[in-house]
């Protein structure tokens, strides 16, 4: 039997082996072909009188990715064209072709005949909710093993059965938490929740699948079968009474109803698990089709995935510049954020060459890697041998001799110009000389940075975020004498420590810092104005940023900001305008030494892990007003707003060239609402238009900082998006570009 995606084997036993194994393709996704194979496979074993069950496993080291989400980007497109000349026909194709995955993984569960899946390594999304159709899952035991339904990640949910086969099989709580926060399983945790049925060893998988089959697995799930009672329950009951209004509780606090797919998810679960296992899946179809048409879902999916993709894979990459194979770096500063940058790329195994000014601080720096595996280990996410395999990767010294046939040097030391410099003349010293140089600042440009170099064509900016290890995003700074090898070579490197990268063009911050610190500043503008500080914090969190612009504060250092304060002031000259901003922080960090998380007091006094708004606020900004003075909504879009009118002018200045690093930046680089899909996408669906009067009426209410600039006064006049004026070149377009 012939398929595109898949091979079928009969064993003496009856037992049918679906072997999925994409040409082409390092990972199998669901696709359209794949679908139509699945459809026929299933009506292949079922016809079959000698076969008796089926085993579907992966040829590859993972069983899948899940669906390829850019089917559902033509889906929606489809969609769109169709519905102003036929609103109920598109709705109805969009409803139908979406659910087409539903209705295949329902006949394989109803066939008649027993499948089991053998899961190996990555098993995500649609691939989840196969296994979740089988009649039975044998799933690898060893560190490989991910299960997840992240689908909540890019607005969407898991639409082909998962809301409802979950809550069918694990605890209620476990259960719900799994499809709210996207969670990934590890084997044992997937065991634990009944979501798999054994463990097996890699090698194994097939043969212990087999034997399930053999000793006989039920070809009718439980929820079929007359009498079928949930594991928490009915939902009309005591314990439902108790659970459901939680649930809500939690969902409302978690996302303040930003987020679509999070309530499609709360409703298919509440309103499926009172009908049986096909209306239930109508139900969660419906709303799937409903979230699908969302602004959200498609802000999310373009950025966090179609886009994302697209950097990940080498988008920016000069097409002429042979691939890097990178085999050791050098990191100078073995601080937080140079052993972090240390333990990626061991952990990446890449060598790495750490140094500090003395061996007792280079030793520490890599104590952190011990310590990171360590508790890795503990947690059973890695081996003993790992540990040492990693460690053995790095190598604690003073010596810079030892730079010389490292292929590039990252230098991670304060943030002080005559620091950066000498240890950039020692570095360059001992590098051989086609090595690249790149500097972590998150503030100083590049370009005077590389001044101290004689070489910078090879210079580089390489802006890690803290902790390196948890952040997915890299900055790469591009100064005005930095060459396109110094380009592919950064790039190259990002790619290798599996983490996103965007490019941008020297300034002074860049982006992501000058951006977040926007943020910060406003909320501080917002303590001048007499916003009370509870109040300010929660705009924050209600508008979609992981935290509150003052506790943010406190985690970038007060006197971090200060420090750029004042840097900027004696770098402007008379140019500077002084504001609240100064006095406030002059306050804080020079009179009354607080200086935010680092020494336990900020506008939060903290405790451990506790912590609290310090009472003194009052005391540096006078008494807040009354909080019905402020409109809510008012100060959420003054926060998000100045964040995306900051950007808007980064773009101008030529700074961000591509829409999709300043989406995927603004949400990986410092927690931009990602329901808005990032801070350009977030002025394309409130319309230029729209966006700069609100600027307009900000800047009469709350001051010049909210003028728009020229490029957007010039997009609003005919209503322009940024996706509409500077579309993101295809893979294609810059390969002729280039």
């Amino acid at each position: 039997m012939a398929y595109k995606n898949f091979t079928l084997e009969t064993d003496a036993d009856g037992i049918a082996l679906v072997t999925w194994d994409m040409a082409g393709k390092s990972m199998n996704v669901i696709d359209i072909s794949v679908m139509d194979d699945l459809d026929r496979i299933i009506d292949d074993v079922v016809a079959n009188d000698a076969i008796k069950g089926a085993v579907i496993t992966s040829g590859k080291a993972a069983f899948s990715g899940g669906a390829d989400l850019t089917m559902l980007e033509g889906l929606l497109k489809g969609f769109h064209q169709k519905r102003a000349k036929d609103p109920e026909g598109a709705a109805k194709e969009l409803f139908e072709g979406s659910r087409r995955l539903t209705l295949i993984y329902r006949k394989l569960e109803t066939c008649g005949k027993p499948f089991v899946a053998a899961i190996n390594g990555t098993c995500m999304g649609g691939a989840t909710e196969l296994a979740l159709a089988c009649h039975a899952r044998v799933a690898d035991e060893s560190d490989a093993f991910k299960m997840g339904l992240p689908e909540v990640k890019v607005g969407l949910f898991p639409g082909a059965g998962g809301t409802q086969r979950v809550m069918r099989m694990a605890d209620g709580q476990q259960g719900l938490q799994f499809l709210m926060q996207g969670k990934t399983l590890r084997a044992g945790q997937a065991l634990s929740m009944k979501l798999v049925d054994e463990l097996a060893a890699p090698k194994k998988l097939v043969a212990a699948a087999k034997k399930l089959l053999k000793t006989g697995v039920d070809p009718v799930k439980p929820w079929d079968k007359k009498g079928f009672k949930l594991p928490n329950g009915p939902i009309y009951s005591p314990a439902g009474f108790q659970f459901w209004p939680a649930a809500n509780a939690i969902y409302r606090r978690e996302t303040y109803d930003n987020y679509p797919g999070a309530r499609g998810v709360l409703h298919s679960v509440y309103e499926g698990l009172l009908l049986p296992m096909d209306q239930a899946l109508t139900v969660e179809s419906r709303y799937f089709a409903n979230v699908l048409q969302s602004k959200e879902a498609a802000n999310m999916i373009r950025s966090l995935f179609v886009s994302m993709q697209e950097l990940n894979k080498g988008a920016r990459r000069p097409a002429d510049v042979r691939p890097n194979k990178i085999r050791k770096i050098g990191v100078l500063g073995a601080g937080f954020m140079g052993a972090g940058i240390a333990y990626v790329t061991a952990k990446a195994g890449i060598d790495v060459v750490l140094i500090d000014r003395d061996q007792e601080a280079a030793d520490k720096g890599k104590a952190h890697s011990d310590e990171l595996m360590s508790k890795a280990v503990k947690r059973g996410r890695a081996r003993e041998e790992d540990k040492e395999k990693l460690l053995s990767k790095i190598t604690a010294t003073v010596d810079y001799d030892q730079l010389a046939d490292c292929d590039l040097v990252i230098e991670a030391v304060f943030e002080d110009r005559e620091i950066k410099r000498v240890v950039t003349e020692k570095a360059e010293a001992a590098m051989k000389s086609r090595g690249i140089y790149a500097s972590n600042t998150s503030t100083l440009p590049i370009t005077s940075l590389a001044e101290a170099s004689t070489r910078p064509k090879n210079f580089i900016g390489i802006h890690f975020f803290s902790p390196v290890d948890k952040m997915m995003l890299v900055e790469i700074i591009m100064g005005k004498k930095t060459g396109d090898r110094a380009l592919a070579m950064a790039l190259d490197y990002v790619k290798a420590i599996k983490k996103t990268p965007i490019v941008v063009n020297d300034s002074r911050g860049f982006y992501t810092s000058r951006v977040v610190m926007t943020y910060i500043r406003e909320g501080l503008m917002m303590l001048a104005d007499g916003v009370p500080p509870a109040m300010i914090e929660n705009a924050g969190r209600m508008a979609g940023m992981p935290v509150g612009p003052l506790s943010l504060g406190d985690e970038v250092a007060l006197d971090l900001a200060w420090k750029i304060v004042s840097a900027t002031r004696k770098d402007l000259g008379v140019n500077y305008v002084e504001g609240p901003l100064d006095n406030i922080l002059e306050e804080m960090v020079v009179k009354r030494e607080r200086f935010g998380r680092k020494n336990g007091k900020g506008f939060y006094d903290y405790q451990g892990k506790e912590k609290s708004l310090w009472p003194g606020i009052a005391e540096v900004v006078g008494p807040a007003k009354p909080a019905d003075s402020f409109n809510i909504e008012e100060l959420k879009q003054r926060l998000l707003g100045m964040q995306a009118l900051e950007t808007a002018r980064i773009f101008e200045e030529n700074c961000l060239t591509d829409v999709r690093e300043a989406d995927v930046g603004s949400i990986l680089g410092f927690g931009f609402a990602p329901y808005s899909g990032g801070t350009l996408s977030y002025i394309d669906n409130m319309g230029t238009t729209a966006f700069v009067e609100m600027l307009k009426k900000f800047t009469k209410k709350w001051g010049p900082r909210f003028k728009p600039n020229r490029l957007l006064r010039e997009m609003a006049k005919s209503d322009e998006t940024f996706y509409g004026r500077f579309p993101p070149k295809s893979e294609e377009e810059a390969k002729k570009a280039a």
